[in-house]
């Protein structure tokens, strides 16, 4: 009968110790000064730039840096001088919220590459709140100068409504779109001269509503550069013609007036049937596509781009940035500096590429359906590119046509 209060008294002792070791093991558990930060982004980069950009512009001034988990920061040491670049509007930022958020899961949580976001009006606070806090890299948000989202003074307006008009009658998709040729005109001849990115030499566009289904376990960035790769892409298809109808005769005139812009070895054969007379409508799908911002710089694309620009196809029909590119890149650039991105496995609707051998998605971590991979589908121009290059088809590909 006397043991109850010798049981109770250890019972006493015993919640105090763990009180204790509570205490001392809670107070060393470090806590990362940069939580506050993150969880109040205010440390975003506000560019707005309304004059419009030339090669001679400032740079714009070095961007603050975030706050970075020392466990996560040692790639950055090796990182490529590259940026992401988004063209959004404000009422896009829970789709391109997705995109940052598949794009840091699968790669640049471990690289902290920048991000670039353009509109043709201001970001607002929302916006811009939500992409700093998403990105693990510094965010810029620039303006679109006017005079790259407007009109130029030789396109008659006029016509180039009717033409909408028509387009919409037959319902062509974004036939009847204004602001949807401003776009297309914008990514072909512009986003690349924006002050925000003369900053860097390489460049990923992202859209709002993708997704990456794979890890990426190299930095993409790298790979062109040390590569001396140019171009990239992951998906390709065939251009809808009554887009285009003029298109290849205008890039034909540019050819012919600028031979010396014409690179040995291109990839002619990817673009055309009978040696560059016709256009068989195959293009890089651009909504996703790495490159060199030096080679849009250069005078070989500034002179294409003008020349296009100046024949007025953009208004008058409904010119793609894809094809635009695409030309571009398979008669001014050697086969060899174009390069397929197999291993990035990415979604944009309705396309979805997902590597086709079993191993790799294995050891990729993919959660794609092999059976959605467009690579091998008859619409695909990706067979195509792997005849021309005399590149074997991955094992599984006669599966997935």
């Amino acid at each position: 009968m006397s043991s109850g209060p010798k049981y109770m008294r250890y019972l006493l002792f015993a919640a105090v110790g763990l009180a204790i070791v509570f205490f001392v093991s809670r107070s060393a558990i470090p806590i990362p000064e940069n939580i506050r930060s993150k969880l109040n982004p205010t440390n975003y980069k506000d560019t707005v730039t309304s004059q419009p950009p030339s090669h001679n512009d400032a740079a714009p001034p070095n961007p603050p840096v975030k706050d970075i988990p020392a466990a996560s920061s040692a790639p950055t040491a090796g990182r490529v001088n590259a940026t992401f670049v988004t063209l959004a509007r404000n009422s896009d930022v829970w789709d391109i919220a997705k995109s940052i958020r598949t794009v840091e899961d699968r790669f640049n949580r471990n690289y902290h590459y920048d991000w670039v976001f353009l509109n043709d009006k201001p970001f607002d606070k929302t916006f811009k709140k939500v992409t700093t806090s998403l990105a693990s890299g510094n965010t810029h948000y620039g303006v679109i100068p006017t005079e790259h989202w407007s009109y130029p003074e030789w396109i008659d307006q006029e016509k180039a409504k009717k033409v909408r008009e028509e387009m919409g009658q037959k319902k062509i998709i974004y036939g009847d779109s204004e602001s949807y040729r401003h776009m297309c005109r914008y990514e072909s001849g512009f986003f690349f001269r924006h002050p925000l990115m003369l900053n860097y030499e390489y460049y990923w566009r992202v859209e709002p509503s993708i997704e990456l289904f794979c890890d990426i376990s190299f930095d993409p960035f790298r790979f062109m550069k040390e590569k001396n790769k140019k171009y990239s892409f992951v998906l390709s298809l065939y251009e809808y013609f009554d887009t285009i109808p003029t298109l290849w005769d205008s890039a034909k005139k540019f050819m012919g007036n600028h031979p010396e812009h014409i690179a040995e070895g291109n990839a002619m054969d990817f673009l055309s049937d009978d040696g560059g007379k016709t256009y068989n409508k195959c293009h890089f799908w651009s909504n996703f596509e790495v490159g060199s911002l030096e080679w849009l710089r250069s005078k070989q694309y500034i002179d294409y781009f003008e020349s296009l620009d100046r024949d007025g196809g953009f208004f008058y029909e409904r010119w793609g940035d894809a094809p635009v590119h695409s030309i571009a890149a398979g008669v001014m650039l050697k086969k060899e500096e174009i390069h397929f991105f197999d291993e990035i496995a990415y979604y944009h609707i309705p396309f979805t590429h997902c590597p086709t051998t079993e191993q790799k998605r294995l050891d990729l971590k993919c959660h794609c359906n092999p059976e959605e991979n467009f690579d091998w589908k008859g619409y695909s121009c990706t067979s195509r590119w792997f005849q021309v290059n005399g590149m074997e088809k991955p094992e599984g590909a006669e599966n997935q046509s």
